[in-house]
């Protein structure tokens, strides 16, 4: 415990040392387009003390116009906004001859993506220049446009950096240092405890008592004893911990670690932010990654239990218990339409995360223990390649009408005033031809059924494409595919079950699998994140989505299995900790996010090392609690 508590105070010290960092450097390779000249640069310290008030991920912008009348309209398009419409960002009034002034404009343009400027005539709206350029943060720019020629027909757009922006993304490589540094220590430590007097030194201080045995799973978490079963045998403990697969535990953990440091901010980076429609961020990958290991999960439990001869009817309660808590606690605990007001059915978001895993663990796990059956050799011989699959050929085919269901919804479903088979995000997306057309069919049948109060209010397309019609990523019909995700795990956890202890078998099936769910997605996406067939989607959890994800996940899992559980060059840790207890914290971190000390009141809330801290900070408390609920065998299950 003293070296839990002494590891917590480093991470919290050296993670605090993350606001001392400097923020400010000379820009990262921010080119100069064509034209451009550079102005005047100060050092980090100068840039600091001078830095421009404006909002975080933003530059300032001033437009200088050396034209007689008329004036121009300056608008902008960002880079991450397919087929947008230019948005009007400012008028920039005629330079005045007599007085030889210049008009002037001042507008804050965005800095997480390039942006494609254009300035057109207030009469006639003629072109008259475009510029494409990556602003960089808090940067101060100036646009000058001048006539070449006496008829002002010919003119320029110089674009001059008047300072230059500072390095945001540096207190991301500070704390890559410090969480380094951490790990060196501990290897180190470890070094030391191959050392018999100190390992004896230290195993007296702690006096473990084989916390493995009293482990249990929790939402189907794998254990080769029967999870129903209060009493077992001190042997049938001994055998479960010893033949526990680590690796689900280190990649269950792993993706809700990501999922919380997403969920409290990431940093406000907007590749820790969800994207706003087609491609894919790191927050994207974590909820998919967490089904698939349940479903991993759910052929180990099941056969453990139905092994050491519990009823199929005793197991199929459990389940309906364990998917009824998870909507329940989906509904009532964790709900984000708590922000909005007092939570009451006028407002009750009916979708959601605990929501969607819970009717999904329900069909998942009741379509495994229908057709569950002894294991037998009866394909081995015939189909040695497909003995893994063979077997359970109804439920392939039951996934497989799930999935025509989708595309046929998807595709052939009308939805009034829009196009069928739409696809967008609507807004301004499409060049603003189906504004109240978000997520297609999708988002239609969410509305007709749920209704637009108990869905989602803010999607992540809100901001970019500028949609106003609610949206629930978590919806009805992407359901299905999150239902197809969690059978892909549901397969990964079959291999290990059919090649039990045989390592390059399960590592060769993981290749394998990982390949044809890349072919896939090459085939789907045509390779493009715009232009594919079925383009890669988080709020649609589009069939892409599903295959690109699966593929990560099986490469994922081959890597943690072959150091964890076959090489053991890896305990898992810190990892392994909360994926034993991960629906503690998964509901921990929603319930207490606004409360000390996972949230305080920030010196600078436009700081991204400041937000950076914060969320790093929460989300190692997190991994600290779920290790000392680990040391004093506390595990919530349901």
């Amino acid at each position: 415990m003293a070296a839990a508590a002494g590891l917590a105070a480093a991470v919290a010290a050296a993670l605090g040392a993350l606001l001392m960092a400097p923020a400010l450097t000379e820009p990262p390779g921010h080119g100069s387009p064509e034209g451009s000249a550079p102005g005047p640069r100060a050092g980090a310290a100068a840039a600091a003390e001078r830095r421009p008030p404006g909002r975080m991920d933003q530059a300032l912008l001033l437009v200088r116009n050396e034209l007689p009348a008329p004036g121009l309209r300056l608008a902008a398009r960002s880079g991450s906004c397919h087929q947008c419409l230019y948005q009007f960002l400012a008028f920039v009034p005629p330079s005045n001859g007599s007085l030889k002034k210049p008009g002037t404009a001042s507008v804050m343009v965005d800095t997480q993506h390039p942006l494609t400027l254009m300035l057109n005539s207030s009469v006639g709206d003629r072109e008259l220049c475009k510029i494409q350029y990556h602003f960089g943060e808090f940067g101060n720019y100036s646009l000058v446009v001048k006539a070449l020629t006496a008829n002002t027909e010919t003119v320029s757009c110089d674009l001059i950096i008047n300072e230059g922006p500072i390095n945001s993304y540096l207190p991301i490589l500070f704390a890559f240092l410090v969480y380094m540094g951490i790990l060196a220590v501990l290897i180190v430590g470890r070094l030391f405890m191959k050392i018999d007097p100190v390992r004896n030194w230290v195993y007296k201080k702690l006096n473990p008592r084989e916390t493995d045995r009293l482990i249990n799973s929790e939402l189907g978490s794998p254990n080769t004893t029967d999870s129903i079963n209060c009493d077992p045998a001190p042997h049938s403990w001994s055998t479960a911990s010893r033949q526990r697969l680590h690796s689900l535990d280190t990649f269950r953990g792993l993706s809700l670690v990501i999922m919380v440091f997403v969920n409290y901010g990431g940093g406000k980076y907007w590749f820790f932010k969800h994207e706003s429609w087609n491609g894919l961020t790191v927050a994207d990958l974590v909820f998919p990654w967490f089904v698939f290991i349940m479903g991993t999960s759910i052929a180990l439990s099941l056969s453990s239990m139905l092994r050491w001869g519990s009823s199929k009817w005793k197991v199929l309660r459990k389940i309906l218990w364990r998917s009824f808590l998870l909507i329940l606690l989906g509904i009532i605990v964790v709900n984000p339409n708590y922000c909005l007001k007092p939570l009451s059915w006028d407002n009750l978001r009916i979708p959601g995360v605990l929501q969607r895993l819970g009717f999904t663990y329900l069909v998942v796990a009741a379509l495994e223990l229908l057709f569950t059956r002894a294991e037998s050799g009866t394909w081995e011989t015939s189909y040695p390649a497909l003995q893994d699959i063979l077997p359970y050929w109804p439920q392939w085919i039951f996934i497989l009408i799930l999935e025509v269901i989708w595309l046929c919804l998807t595709f052939l479903l009308p939805v009034p005033d829009c196009p069928r088979g739409y696809l967008g995000p609507g807004g301004i997306g499409d060049f603003g031809k189906y504004p109240n057309c978000t997520g297609g069919a999708a988002g239609y049948i969410d509305r007709l059924l749920l209704g637009e109060k108990h869905i989602y209010q803010h999607p992540s397309s809100g901001v970019t494409y500028q949609t106003t019609m609610p949206y629930d990523p978590e919806g009805i019909l992407g359901t299905i595919n999150s239902i197809v995700m969690a059978f892909l795990g549901l397969q990964a956890g079959k291999i290990t079950l059919f090649y039990k202890d045989q390592h390059k078998q399960i590592m060769s099936r993981f290749v394998i699998w990982s390949i044809l769910m890349g072919i896939i997605s090459a085939i789907l996406t045509k390779c493009s994140k715009e232009e594919g067939f079925i383009p890669i989607n988080k709020n649609l959890w589009s069939i892409s989505y599903v295959t690109t994800t699966g593929c990560f996940a099986f490469i994922l899992l081959l890597l943690i299995y072959y150091l964890v559980d076959v090489k053991k060059l890896w305990s898992g840790a810190p990892f392994f900790y909360p994926g034993m207890n991960s629906i503690l914290v998964y509901i921990g971190h929603e319930v207490f996010e606004n409360y000390f000390p996972f949230k305080w009141k920030m010196q600078d809330s436009q700081s991204h090392a400041e937000h950076l801290t914060q969320n790093l900070t929460a989300t190692t408390l997190w991994v600290l609690i779920s290790y000392l609920l680990y040391r004093r065998r506390i595990f919530w299950k349901i």
